[in-house]
């Protein structure tokens, strides 16, 4: 499977949108709002964050198996813990690559035994609300890089790129599909846009 077409959206903290990665270098892409979408409704979403300047520091693959270094399981463990505070949240297939994390959360807010939110109710800029997955991810790559920043002595340090890409997903041939390209991602490190070797990262740039 490409990786370009899981690439839909890319996020900045405050939740605003760009479009996909797919334009050509030196191209400027202008940023746009989701015009009356909720990100704390119903559904399944596929999210992907890069390590800052898309390092490798989660770990190596080795054989096709990703193993983690200290970092990436500080990465893993704070994943795990978004489902531990929410329990609206699920969590679905996730993997932690060498320079980047990717998972599918799954949002059913009748878990906690509250309405769902109306559809209508866009997130305003800049505004955390709960549940919502702007704020689920800032949250996790705050949690993530206060510790590994602890774990490695250098505090203020960037763990990660400040955007993140997320995609919504539409239906289950489409989950099928981003399961399958999360399960077999380590499989594939040498195939994927993402992929470092040494200084040099190959593939097009996604820039953040």
């Amino acid at each position: 499977m490409d990786n370009a077409p899981l690439y839909q959206r890319e996020i900045s903290e405050e939740g605003t949108a760009r479009r996909a990665p797919t334009v050509h270098p030196g191209h400027r892409r202008r940023s746009i709002r989701l015009s009356g979408y909720d990100y704390g409704r119903n559904g399944a979403y596929f999210i992907t964050c890069c390590a800052f300047n898309h390092q490798c520091l989660f770990g190596e693959i080795s054989d096709g198996v990703m193993q983690l270094n200290d970092a990436g399981k500080i990465v893993e463990e704070e994943w795990l813990k978004t489902a531990e505070k929410r329990y609206e949240i699920e969590l679905d297939l996730w993997v932690v690559m060498p320079n980047h994390f990717h998972g599918i959360i799954l949002i059913d807010d009748h878990r906690r035994g509250t309405a769902c939110r109306a559809q209508s109710t866009p997130e305003r800029f800049g505004q955390p609300v709960t549940g919502s997955i702007p704020t689920i991810m800032r949250a996790f790559k705050s949690a993530s890089a206060r510790r590994v920043n602890q774990l490695r002595r250098t505090p203020g340090e960037s763990l990660w790129q400040r955007n993140y890409w997320e995609h919504v997903i539409r239906n289950q041939q489409e989950l099928d599909m981003i399961r399958e390209y999360i399960q077999n991602n380590p499989i594939r490190w040498l195939q994927d846009k993402l992929y470092v070797d040494g200084q040099n990262r190959k593939g097009a740039v996604l820039d953040s």
